[in-house]
């Protein structure tokens, strides 16, 4: 059983992978929910919570889980405890708890630990290619009176995100933008021109793909709104598709609910202008606003 190390700095990509891997266990040793759950005086329900990584990790649980299931390998067991003890240490977005909603936090983590970021926007330039200017107009407009230090706390964690494609051995980000929200003033129309001009420079990185869904196209397979789906370098973890709503997400990796999503993006970018084509289109837009 090996146990991936990547997302050894993200806690709720820790949890995930050893659910993933206790409930790959428990399936090979022939052991019901039910019998888990009764050799550590917990729920059935728990037990599902524990290895679809949603619920907090007792290494005690874990090590007697694991006896349950057979795995008398010490080098191996020591592998799975290795992370879920390090699944109780805080890591750098635990400094940002006030600055975003609970439901908000588990994407963050996740989005840090993907390899492939392919998202839809319908309003806004993604978060991950906002200019701080841009982005201070966007947490303005979506809090109620919000304080000045309020606002640029959420400035600060938006910006601390994108720090993730700029390191070594970045995640691909594929980004397909609504032509509207390149048309719309965000703050004013000086902030929207700096923003289309920082997504025209951000495009030419390699890791990143910037594709417009052109008002010529009509209607097209992002007409139910914004999503982002997260591919993962480790095998345990699924793809997941987010989809934010106003006060709160909703996180898919159900089979079925990642083949709808998935083909919707791949019909997004067959139907949207081409990166080259998309970049004329920014400058078009930049220069008529």
């Amino acid at each position: 059983m090996a146990v991936a190390v990547h997302s050894v700095s993200r806690p709720t990509v820790r949890r995930r992978i050893v659910g993933a891997q206790l409930r790959r266990l428990r399936e090979a040793a022939g052991v019901s929910r039910k019998d888990a759950a009764e050799a550590i005086n917990t729920t059935e329900s728990r037990i599902g919570r524990l290895e679809q990584g949603r619920a907090g990790l007792d290494e005690d649980d874990v090590v007697a889980l694991l006896k349950l299931y057979g795995i008398d390998d010490r080098g191996e067991r020591d592998a799975l405890l290795t992370v879920v003890r390090e699944a109780s240490r805080p890591g750098w977005l635990q400094a940002y708890n006030n600055a975003m909603p609970a439901w908000f936090r588990p994407y963050v983590d996740l989005e840090e630990a993907a390899q492939v970021i392919r998202t839809y926007e319908v309003q806004f330039i993604p978060g991950l290619l906002q200019t701080p200017d841009y982005a201070r107009a966007v947490v303005r407009q979506g809090m109620s009176d919000p304080s000045s230090a309020e606002i640029e706390r959420r400035v600060e964690l938006r910006m601390r995100r994108q720090r993730l494609l700029y390191q070594p051995h970045p995640p691909r980000l594929w980004a397909v933008i609504d032509e509207a929200a390149l048309w719309r003033p965000i703050g004013s129309v000086e902030v929207t021109r700096a923003q289309l001009r920082a997504l025209h420079e951000a495009a030419r990185r390699e890791n990143i793909t910037v594709q417009v869904m052109p008002f010529r196209v009509g209607g097209h397979a992002g007409e139910a709104g914004a999503f982002t789906i997260l591919r993962f370098p480790e095998p345990e973890l699924p793809d997941i598709a987010y989809i934010e709503q106003l006060t709160g997400a909703m996180y898919l990796e159900k089979d079925d609910d990642m083949d709808h999503y998935t083909a919707a993006m791949e019909r997004l970018c067959v139907q949207s202008a081409s990166p080259d084509e998309s970049m004329d289109l920014i400058s078009k837009i930049r220069r008529e606003l």
